[in-house]
Parts: C-alpha cells; structure tokens; sequence
C-alpha cells in the first residue's frame, strides 16, 4: 500500500500530504506533523499576561490580632472581637479593620494599656566605664553592645549611667516594670558608692540628708552615710531617681566632684555574681521582688 496521502478533491493539497523526490511522505505521522506545527508559529495560545506573583510579606508588620494575642492578653480568636469593639488603639487611633497590618515599633494599647508582642525580658548589667548609656548609634560604645546578644526581644535600659559611671543598669521591654521606676510617688530605690575628691564635711551630710533647695526645687535622698572602714570621701547614697544627673547636682551645691560612681544595687538587686562587664537573666524570684516594691 503506497504511504503517500490522498488528497481532498476540493482545494490545494494539503503541504502535509505532499511527497518529496523520493516518493516518501514529507510527515512521518502526528508527533512529527505537530513539532513542525509549533516551529511555523502554531503553538498553543498561551496566556501573555499571567497572574503577578504574590508579594511577599513586609517581615517588620504583623497582624493587629496576632500582636495582641502574642502580648500575652488573650488569643488571637479573643483579638479579633476586641479589636471589633474598639479596645484596640494603634498610634493613638481606634482600628476596627479585621487584617489591619502594624510595624513592631508603633504603640498599641488594648483597653489604654500598652502592650508588645515579644517576650518579656529582664537583664541586668554590671556596667563598666566607657558606655553611653543610650540606644542611639552613633554615640561611640553604647551599653547596647554590651548587651546585644542578651536576647531578641527589644529591650532598653531604664534610667541612665554616665560614661565614665558604673554598676548596674536594668534592661527590659515590659513597660510595666520600667514604670515603676519613673513614678514620682514610690519609684525603686538604688543604691551607689561614690568616691569623691575631698572629705565629706558631717554638716554637708546632714544638710544633704535633710534635704534641701536648687533653684527652688527640693533635692531629697532615701539616705546617704559614710562607708564603714573607709575615707570620709567614700560616700553611700541612695535615692530613687533613674539618673545620675541628680548626684552630680547635689555634690555640685555643696563644692565637691564626683571621682567615681558605681550603682552597686537596684531596689532587691545586687552585683552578686555578676563580672564587670558581664550580664544575667534575672531568676523568676528577682523578678518577683522587684513587682513587689
């Protein structure tokens, strides 16, 4: 039987049917017949525009309802009718949107508190001389280096220690914690020795322990003594103030500078087991008498 294709009656023969000089068909069957197809442009329609891929998600936004219930306030089933009834407030302004996106770094609150998604952290430090006390770069060594493999969560330490002053400095991210120590009424006691260029005179200490007035603002400490066993100008004060610019005020009025300063304890903590220079997670029981004061 001859392998070459008939042709229809009506119209040009088709090309495909065609035989070449040798008498064999020019197609060798359909694979062939449908290659030769898509080379003279017959492909398959395809579609030119095809759907944008998804854009990837923003890694410094989260969900408003998973930033609640990772806060620890309630789960994020409990968020979402929260934020429907407006206990919710981003920046100030009340969110109702279900799928509303927040950065990690703008102020929540739920029912007026304000609230963070990360795990609570409490690290203490025993400073050395030669760190700014700020979470600023550009500011040379910061007490931030110090502490920067310490944890993930975004801690900052509460009050502030000179650069040339020592001892210890709280880091936290639980707001809180870090409001006990700014409130004027009960505040958290810290205790410091300091070393200053002269002998403190007994009258200078009394008036400082008294209490007395710069500029017509009060200047008050918890207590201030003389060392045990030490110069007259190796001096123990406690005051409840977060900074250390009060210290310097207060020898400032009475004519005597500061050598050295060393914030030796914090409310219940102490130095105890920590290196200069070196840090610790505070104990579950650290935390639980620093909540009580």
């Amino acid at each position: 039987m001859s392998r070459t294709q008939g042709t229809s009656g009506k119209g040009k023969p088709s090309a495909r049917g065609q035989q070449n000089g040798n008498g064999r068909s020019a197609s060798r069957g359909g694979a062939s017949s449908h290659k030769k197809s898509i080379a003279r442009g017959n492909a398959p329609i395809r579609n030119v525009n095809p759907p944008s891929k998804k854009q990837a998600s923003n890694p410094d936004e989260i969900r408003l309802n998973k930033y609640v219930a990772n806060s620890g306030m309630c789960s994020r089933r409990e968020a979402d009718v929260h934020i429907a009834t407006g206990l919710v407030t981003v920046n100030g302004k009340v969110i109702t949107e279900m799928g509303y996106k927040v950065k990690l770094d703008d102020e929540v609150r739920y029912d007026g508190a304000r609230i963070n998604p990360e795990k609570k952290a409490y690290v203490l430090l025993n400073k050395p001389k030669g760190f700014a006390t700020t979470t600023s770069e550009g500011k040379g060594r910061t007490v931030m280096d110090l502490v920067a493999n310490a944890t993930s969560s975004r801690i900052k330490p509460i009050g502030r220690l000179g650069r040339n002053s020592k001892g210890l400095l709280l880091f936290t991210n639980d707001d809180v914690i870090a409001a006990k120590f700014t409130n004027s009424k009960n505040g958290v006691p810290r205790l410091f020795q300091i070393e200053l260029d002269k002998n403190l005179k007994l009258e200078d200490l009394k008036a400082i322990q008294a209490g007395f007035k710069v500029e017509g603002k009060l200047i008050a400490v918890e207590e201030i003594s003389y060392i045990d066993g030490e110069p007259k100008n190796q001096i123990g004060l406690k005051i409840k103030n977060i900074g250390n610019t009060l210290i310097r005020t207060i020898f400032d009025h009475f004519k005597y500078e500061i050598i050295s300063l060393d914030c030796v304890a914090i409310g219940p903590l102490t130095k105890k087991d920590i290196p200069r220079g070196h840090w610790k997670h505070l104990t579950e029981q650290e935390l639980n008498n620093l909540k009580m004061l």
